[in-house]
């Protein structure tokens, strides 16, 4: 059992996986956000080539085939997500016209870090995986195969910003993508996966953290940095007792006019902004007159015009009607709520106890859909965060006993 998990290959772990939706370097900011907004996933990719295709609607979209394919010449270059568009929309200059800063090319967006996102083969080995994953890449971009001919190629209209390259998509895979692998056959590690997060020495005390009444703003750095290291910013009271968090992974299925949020609110009152259910109406109003009071016009109206789209409502009929019916899956955003069709986030922190066993905090964090779970004590004070990245380096040590 141990050798074929070991014989493993990426293209094993890429059955069922959809393929890219994908934007061009060249693309603008709001292109992305047409994306973003009607995408099943928070990120989408953006390659150096050019993948210009006309839609049903006749927007040029970054989608299409591209038949001159050139590994050297057309690569996936990184990947944006909502959380990218409202940290560039929360500097100031942005705030005064976000019209015009949403023209601006996509690539603005991209983090300056290199490594992030990776071509592999489908060939490439589990092991292999798990290396770059350590090193620091975040997704791996693996071609998957399709069986379509030339001439159907010429019939075919292309999917709106589906990359397809000489008859070949491409998927990627993701942290999550192999810890749920490696859950399939947790039984190869025994006994590591009963041991605790603390006696296996994996809960890291490095976290980024906010006081509950701060202003949100002031976390907006920090924000940008657990994007990029796919955690999360913890709201903390004076003494240090976790209540909950600013997550990427909840501003993800936000729309942009967050940023005026992160801009005008307290990190309490952020958290309560983006909980499930849409921002209530107080906090609208809220952040509606700071906007004016600070003469953020063009935001303002931006905000405003975001609100009134959805005729916005935060009563408890709203909510129990939206709970009692399923979110339809059409389109990505309820846009006056500020919310995914897709998934519903919270703003309340996933936490499990030092002494909670490896598998028990690999289930939370998949059922989660987060990549990390606070560790907290019985008084809620916090003692730090257990990461995917972490918990890959254990099984990685131990894979490396059975090669």
């Amino acid at each position: 059992m141990a050798v074929r998990l070991l014989s493993h290959e990426l293209s094993d772990l890429c059955l069922g996986k959809p393929a890219l939706r994908s934007l061009s370097v060249t693309s603008t900011i709001a292109e992305a956000l047409e994306v973003l907004k009607t995408s099943d996933d928070n990120f989408v990719s953006v390659w150096s080539c050019d993948h210009k295709a006309k839609t049903s609607s006749g927007f040029e979209s970054a989608a299409g085939f591209c038949d001159n394919y050139d590994d050297d010449d057309c690569r996936c270059v990184g990947k944006v997500c909502m959380v990218d568009v409202i940290c560039y929309l929360c500097k100031d200059e942005n705030l005064v016209s976000p019209s015009v800063a949403l023209k601006e090319p996509v690539s603005v967006l991209l983090p300056k870090i290199p490594g992030l996102v990776l071509h592999v083969e489908p060939s490439c080995s589990l092991l292999k995986a798990i290396d770059l994953i350590l090193e620091g890449a975040q997704n791996l971009v693996v071609p998957i195969k399709t069986n379509l001919s030339n001439k159907r190629k010429q019939h075919q209209k292309p999917s709106p910003t589906v990359t397809v390259h000489k008859g070949r998509e491409f998927c990627w895979l993701t942290q999550e993508d192999v810890i749920r692998f490696l859950l399939s056959s947790i039984g190869l590690f025994s006994p590591v996966p009963a041991f605790s997060i603390d006696t296996l020495g994996i809960i890291s005390s490095e976290i980024l953290t906010i006081e509950y009444h701060s202003p949100a703003s002031a976390a907006i750095g920090a924000i940008s940095r657990t994007l990029v290291d796919q955690t999360s910013v913890a709201v903390v009271d004076s003494e240090g007792c976790l209540i909950g968090e600013i997550s990427p992974f909840t501003l993800a299925c936000c729309d942009e006019t967050v940023a005026a949020a992160v801009k005008t609110l307290s990190s309490g009152d952020l958290m309560a902004y983006i909980d499930c259910g849409g921002p209530p109406e107080d906090l609208v109003r809220v952040v509606s007159s700071r906007l004016k009071e600070r003469n953020l016009n063009g935001m303002l109206e931006h905000f405003s015009m975001s609100m009134s789209c959805g005729g916005f409502s935060s009563s408890s009929s709203d909510e129990e009607s939206m709970a009692a019916s399923p979110l339809p899956r059409s389109g990505r955003y309820s846009r006056s709520m500020s919310y995914s069709a897709r998934m519903v986030r919270r703003a309340e922190a996933i936490v499990c106890h030092p002494k909670s066993s490896l598998v028990a905090v690999m289930i939370q964090a998949i059922s989660h859909r987060v990549n990390y779970v606070w560790v907290i004590e019985d008084d809620c004070s916090l003692v730090g965060i257990v990461t995917f990245s972490d918990m890959l380096k254990v099984f990685r040590e131990h894979l490396e006993t059975i090669a």
